[in-house]
């Protein structure tokens, strides 16, 4: 029987071969840190979280979207309440990885109180939501991982109008994110902490990056720190994508984006070498006022002038 491990494997390379070729930023992220010296290949990058939106309707939402990965072997870990942006959330903690391999990515899922928006919202939101009748992961063979890995990657509802893209966009800009751009990767993260050092905070790779010519999120300012110190967070700006509507209408809209993590060591590890500062000995989890501001890189405040 195969690990499942191995089927989560070729689940994340389809995430993340897909990402790259929309998110452009990511490989120039990428190429330019290897230009710098701070990395030989992008596999030495150690991937902190990956991150997906979802609809929060009965069929759909985290309990849905949830059951993928909990079935490769994570397990759901703390909540998280965005009241501001009527959003729950959860993170979820990676199984062991395979044996010679790196550490699988932890994972951060959020879902839109749709319940919560103007009956307007909602009734547009659930006319592409009502197209799928039921939870469509029940009908996976999750153990196929080229069955998840195109289901990932397929339209759950038709093409949404411009029209109703722009209402959702006025109330909830997560909303009209959701439902053009459906599960696809919303970001990956780089761990920061593992990088050589010079470039091993977040402050100083901040520097790095926009010395390249990024465009950092700036809501909450560039670097958001949890109340304890001790995890620090930046992203760059959502990469504006052409975007298809129905009836052929292009626009151009946020996509992804790259994030980047500073985990520091918990306190009765703070003085132990950095090459003995293993993901145990960092500080875990997230933060729900750094995310808050996170969210806002695909928002039109941050993406103005793209």
């Amino acid at each position: 029987m195969t690990d499942r491990r191995e089927t989560l494997n070729y689940v994340l390379s389809g995430l993340m071969r897909r990402y790259q070729e929309r998110v452009p930023d990511v490989q120039s992220v990428i190429d330019d840190m290897v230009k710098g010296g701070l990395i030989g290949q992008a596999e030495d990058i150690e991937n902190d979280h990956i991150a997906f939106r979802t609809m929060g309707v009965p069929q759909l939402g985290i309990q849905s979207f949830e059951k993928i990965f909990l079935h490769y072997g994570y397990q759901r870990r703390e909540p998280y309440d965005f009241a501001a942006k009527k959003l729950n959330a959860y993170w979820y903690s990676p199984p062991d990885p395979l044996p010679g391999q790196p550490n699988f990515p932890r994972i951060f899922v959020s879902e839109l109180r749709v319940g919560d928006l103007s009956e307007e919202a909602q009734r547009i939101i659930t006319s592409y939501t009502d197209e799928v009748p039921s939870d469509p992961v029940d009908d996976l063979n999750l153990d196929d991982g080229v069955q998840v890995d195109e289901f990932l990657h397929r339209a759950l509802w038709r093409l949404p109008s411009w029209e109703d893209y722009q209402r959702l966009q006025e109330e909830s800009e997560y909303a009209a994110w959701v439902i053009y751009n459906r599960y696809y990767l919303n970001h990956f993260t780089v761990s920061v902490h593992n990088l050589p050092e010079g470039y091993d905070t977040i402050e100083q790779f901040n520097a790095f990056l926009e010395g390249h010519g990024y465009t950092l999120n700036s809501s909450g300012g560039k670097a958001k720190t949890s109340p304890d110190g001790l995890l620090i967070q930046s992203s760059t700006v959502a990469e504006m994508i052409d975007a298809e509507f129905a009836g052929g209408h292009l626009e151009r809209i946020s996509g992804s984006y790259v994030e980047f993590a500073e985990r520091r060591p918990l306190p009765e590890f703070a003085d132990l070498p950095k090459n003995e500062l293993t993901r145990d000995k960092r500080r875990e989890g997230f933060e729900a006022g750094n995310a808050d501001k996170i969210f806002e890189s695909t928002y039109s405040s941050q993406t103005a002038g793209r």
